[in-house]
């Protein structure tokens, strides 16, 4: 979990920023502490009786500058929690940092890749004195250390976070510098995908002219297996000489990878993840009239069907890549 604390002058301008997303529907008010409402167990949806729930204590602020708190805490893709489980996790964060006698509310955020929550606050208490910020960073990452351990959530300072930004970039050979132009989508899919078997990772790679093979050996008598890149062209010939997976990093070799697909294996059967796209598939099962009419509805939706087949041209096999959420998934 990621823990982002801003502190600023402009209340309204925190709380309208959470606002408008409720009001366009990619967020939602998830809780609050000490908040004037016109719902019951609920902070209202009027703005106004946000601004007058922090108001005594704005008039009583000392000398504070900056006494707004805007709090952004993302859970790993990974970590589906409920929405009790959210309520908790801001309310034992804002205790650990100090703030749990505050007023505060809470927002769920849907409009990302995955859900997180945002706490508007104020950092000085009823009297008008500044609640202490003294190491707030590093408190924030304790509580946040903590929190992880209490709610089963992934490690954010060990883990590699997924980047839903990353920039992923077909390899183009004609362009030159093939080694850097794989190496750098590599990096890119490794950083924002999660697929289960190398089937899979292969799959993606090849909708981005990258060919991933595995090689098996022996050396001094143990056995190995190895992975080696090469670019393709638009209908997947090679057209590059190969590149071991260790011109490229430890993470893109054989021993890494098996790590990382068991764990995302793993986190899949605990329900951590889930695939969000069988409505997409049966949807355009029922509308399309050939293969290539499916092809394009799915890609519409930005999904990208990858088939299997086997000499003779018949499908064995086909693989869903998802890159709205950057999952991949067999459908077979």
């Amino acid at each position: 979990m990621v823990a982002k604390i801003s502190h600023g002058m402009n209340l309204y301008g925190a709380l309208a920023y959470n606002h408008d997303k409720v009001a366009a529907g990619t967020a939602e008010i998830l809780s609050g502490n000490r908040m004037i409402s016109d719902r019951l167990g609920l902070p209202s949806e009027d703005i106004r009786l946000a601004l007058l729930s922090f108001e005594n204590y704005l008039l009583a602020n000392r000398n504070t500058e900056k006494p707004v708190l805007h709090i952004s805490l993302s859970p790993a893709p990974e970590d589906r929690l409920s929405h009790t489980q959210l309520e908790e996790l801001a309310a034992r964060y804002m205790e650990k940092m100090g703030y749990g006698d505050q007023p505060y509310i809470v927002y769920k955020h849907a409009d990302t890749h995955n859900a997180h929550i945002h706490i508007v606050s104020v950092c000085v208490d009823g009297q008008g004195k500044k609640i202490s910020d003294a190491y707030e960073y590093r408190r924030s990452m304790t509580a946040c250390r903590e929190l992880e351990a209490d709610f089963g959530l992934r490690n954010g300072a060990d883990t590699e976070r997924r980047n839903p930004k990353a920039e992923l970039r077909k390899v183009d050979a004609s362009l030159g510098d093939v080694r850097h132009q794989v190496g750098n989508t590599l990096k890119a899919v490794l950083e924002s995908y999660r697929f289960q078997t190398f089937g899979e990772y292969n799959a993606l790679l090849s909708t981005l002219n990258i060919e991933a093979k595995q090689v098996r050996g022996e050396y001094n008598g143990t056995p190995y297996t190895g992975i080696v890149y090469s670019a393709t062209d638009d209908t997947g010939k090679v057209v590059s000489p190969p590149f071991k997976s260790s011109r490229f990093g430890k993470r893109f070799g054989n021993e890494q990878l098996e790590k990382r697909m068991l764990m995302n294996l793993k986190d899949l059967k605990d329900g951590k993840w889930a695939p969000s796209i069988q409505a997409d598939i049966v949807r355009a099962l029922r509308q399309a009239d050939s293969r290539k009419r499916f092809v394009e509805l799915l890609g519409q939706r930005r999904i990208d069907v990858v088939f299997r087949e086997n000499e003779r041209g018949r499908i064995y096999g086909v693989t869903f890549i998802d890159h709205n959420r950057r999952e991949v998934f067999n459908g077979s």
